[in-house]
């Protein structure tokens, strides 16, 4: 009788955790997933455990479609294709969030501007000028990878990235009374923290085999770089965090880690 009670409890645990990883995939990604039952504030704050999962799936998306893709055309356009995959699979979710946090942090001469700037959907010329910077770094720097080592950057980079993102939730504060990450705002719980830059440090760590340990170190280098400069940015314009930040820190991480690690493949 003891045996089947935790049996069914560790049941319940199991269908909980599945629970909190779908509304990761649901709150991070377009694809299809049931809603019923699913949301929760808290299984919302604690599906943050999971983004660098999540990025992983986005990474893998979009690296079957680069080895798809590259049977036919040339590694440039496989690339673009790639790229294509995971803006459509995300909703360009960061990217939008990236463009808008060049507009206010570039546009705005004051804090309150600058979040006042944020909060418009529309697209300005800081935006603009950045997002497109953003994706020709990315596609230029994938195209100059070797062919084989592709796929796994854009899974490690997906992944890592938004652990990036993770450890901001977890070091930083939320500027905004309300907004997209406010659920998430009151930080990560250390369990979670540790699984979330876990499982990003292992997709970059897998470099050492795939490609290089000099990869893996020049990546991880990149990362820490597009962290820390995307991070002085807001913070020092808005003393904290928006998601529209976030979104930008992911984006600043991810073309990081492929431009350390290109440049010593």
């Amino acid at each position: 009788m003891r045996g089947v009670s935790r049996f069914l409890g560790l049941m319940r645990v199991v269908r909980e955790e599945l629970a909190v990883f779908l509304l990761a995939v649901q709150f991070l990604t377009r694809l299809p997933v049931s809603s019923a039952d699913l949301f929760t504030e808290t299984r919302l704050a604690a599906a943050v455990r999971y983004y660098p999962l999540v990025g992983g799936l986005v990474g893998a998306v979009a690296g079957t479609v680069f080895w798809l893709a590259h049977l036919v055309f040339p590694a440039t356009l496989a690339v673009v294709l790639a790229t294509a995959a995971s803006l459509w699979v995300t909703g360009a979710f960061h990217e939008d969030g990236f463009a808008d946090a060049c507009d206010g942090l570039g546009g705005g001469a004051t804090r309150e501007r600058a979040l006042e700037i944020m909060r418009d959907s529309r697209l300005g010329t800081y935006g603009a000028a950045g997002l497109g910077l953003m994706l020709a770094a990315k596609v230029l720097a994938l195209a100059a990878a070797p062919a084989v080592v592709v796929p796994w950057l854009l899974v490690a980079a997906h992944a890592a990235s938004r652990a990036s993102a993770v450890l901001a939730i977890a070091a930083s504060r939320y500027v905004r009374e309300a907004g997209t990450a406010k659920p998430v705002a009151d930080g990560v719980a250390p369990a979670g923290l540790v699984l979330a830059l876990a499982t990003g440090t292992a997709t970059v760590a897998a470099l050492w085999h795939l490609a290089s340990p000099a990869a893996m170190l020049a990546g991880f280098t990149g990362l820490a770089i597009g962290h820390v400069v995307m991070r002085g940015l807001y913070e020092r314009k808005l003393g904290g965090y928006t998601g529209d930040c976030l979104g930008a820190l992911q984006q600043t991480s991810e073309v990081g880690l492929y431009l350390g690690a290109v440049a010593v493949l």
